[in-house]
């Protein structure tokens, strides 16, 4: 792989620096790379190739003059439809939105653009980025990069996809149950969620919600953290957000020797893949070759965790909008609908309750992190589902007892203070990718992504190639380093 499109956000900023590369050289790259993933795969709903290519100009003239340059000067990148973008459609995958066009840009994007990125386009997301699944009334089916009868996860799977197939290099997302995770996993990719308050969330109606998070899509840990870089630090557009964030280092020791970390298979109550399950323990066996304590932990909590995040989720897009069923019911996505409804009928006291709920379930995390420096788990219970799979397939329990689920992820935004990364762990048989994922302690992201980049030393997966990210996909070569 020695196209541009495969280069890390990372080594194509410094490649640009350098003037090995030109900005518009990198975003005609992606832009062709776009026309020739899209048709396939639906990672994008809105390209722009006239301003992208505008900016890359203004951004090599920067270059050529010696200018001041950000860390991603000249880099194609992508906000997900959800995240306000001023002056540009943001849909939300609804028709509820279908022509809002905001008048402002929120503190991640402004930070992004500060930084020198290029928007070449906005991701797919399913409507108001409620679902595991990236599919909407409004802009159809996001397809998994390594198969595309799978889907390629959601809500962030248009950012997932855009990252795999080689679009952009790396990629903004939400997380609130898991939505950058789950498309990270099931693409083959990392997905970061970093501790509460890292990033200033700034785009909701409420800033006293303490579920949601923004993340990133990237190929590698080191970009993931480079994306954390920029995106980091207080603002009072969030209350939540943090003051003094925990400094991340200028570049991620890979040395995991000495650190303890826990092991669970299944969170003590899901039903897991045997390709997923087998190959977390081939991660677990590569850290404990690499020096770090794995011990396997018993984690006392229950399948009624899930449920209860429903509930809130329920709650939340009822708040944030059942607006929308006076207007658009019949263009919505009916178990989006559904949701909302169930969320309008929530008792006020059993809401609250949740927080006992959460409460109890913190304390079983907490008293395990205590002795140990992160937990690392299975990402997704079960590999990429297909394609027309909805979410209302899961959530039954198995005649063994065990919550038969898609993702393992919603109750990491349930104890949401904590970071969440996830990084790929092996292959199926079929061909899929299964992820691996790190929760670190509370505002403890810099271990988190110490362990992910250790374990893509010591299992690397940038030899992983989907056929959207071969070299004849259009993307022309880049010239020697």
């Amino acid at each position: 792989m020695t196209d541009i499109c495969a280069l890390s956000a990372d080594e194509l900023a410094r490649r640009i620096r350098d003037r090995d590369i030109s900005p518009v050289e990198a975003v005609r790259a992606s832009l062709d790379r776009i026309d020739r993933v899209q048709p396939r795969l639906n990672p994008f709903c809105f390209v722009y190739p006239e301003e992208a290519l505008a900016a890359a100009r203004a951004a090599e003239d920067a270059v050529m003059s010696r200018q001041p340059l950000g860390a991603l000067h000249g880099v194609p990148f992508a906000f997900k439809d959800f995240t306000p973008t001023k002056g540009q459609r943001t849909t939300r995958g609804s028709y509820c939105f279908e022509d809002w066009v905001p008048d402002f840009d929120p503190v991640i994007v402004r930070r992004f653009r500060a930084a020198g990125a290029i928007t070449v386009g906005k991701t797919t997301t399913p409507e108001f980025a409620y679902s595991s699944f990236t599919h909407s009334p409004l802009w159809g089916h996001t397809r998994n990069p390594w198969n595309p009868t799978k889907t390629s996860g959601g809500s962030s799977g248009g950012s997932g996809v855009a990252v795999a197939t080689g679009c952009v290099p790396i990629a903004e997302g939400t997380d609130m149950g898991g939505s950058v995770r789950i498309p990270a996993a099931l693409c083959g990719i990392v997905g970061l969620k970093p501790s509460l308050g890292r990033i200033p969330m700034d785009i909701l109606d409420t800033v006293f919600d303490d579920m949601s998070h923004f993340g990133t899509l990237a190929r590698t840990v080191e970009d993931a953290a480079l994306f954390l870089r920029i995106a980091e630090g207080p603002d009072d557009a969030d209350i939540n957000s943090q003051i003094v964030p925990l400094p991340l280092p200028e570049r991620l020791e890979g040395d995991v020797a000495g650190l303890r970390i826990a092991l669970s298979p299944d969170l003590g109550f899901y039903a897991v893949d045997d390709a997923v399950a087998a190959n977390l323990r081939a991660v677990a066996d590569a850290l404990v070759d690499a020096g770090a304590q794995v011990e396997e932990v018993a984690l006392d909590w229950t399948a009624d965790i899930v449920p209860a995040w429903l509930d809130w989720w329920g709650v939340y897009q009822a708040a944030a909008f059942s607006r929308c069923l006076e207007t658009h019911r019949e263009r919505m996505d009916p178990d989006l609908v559904n949701l909302i409804e169930r969320g309008l009928k929530m008792d006020a006291v059993a809401f609250k309750r949740i927080e006992h709920l959460r409460t109890r379930q913190w304390r079983a995390l907490a008293e395990i992190l205590r002795d140990h420096q992160a937990l690392i788990c299975p990402t997704m219970a079960l590999p990429a589902a297909d394609v027309d799979v909805t979410d209302a397939d899961f959530g039954r329990i198995d005649a063994e007892g065990r919550l038969y689920e898609f993702d393992m992820t919603s109750p990491f935004n349930m104890v949401a203070q904590c970071p969440a990364l996830s990084v790929p762990s092996g292959m199926t048989a079929d061909g899929l990718p299964t992820g691996v994922q790190i929760v670190a302690r509370r505002f403890d992201d810099p271990t988190a992504l110490r362990i992910g980049g250790a374990i893509e030393r010591l299992r690397p997966w940038k030899s992983w190639t989907p056929d959207a990210l071969t070299p004849d996909a259009g993307c022309p070569p880049a010239a020697p380093d």
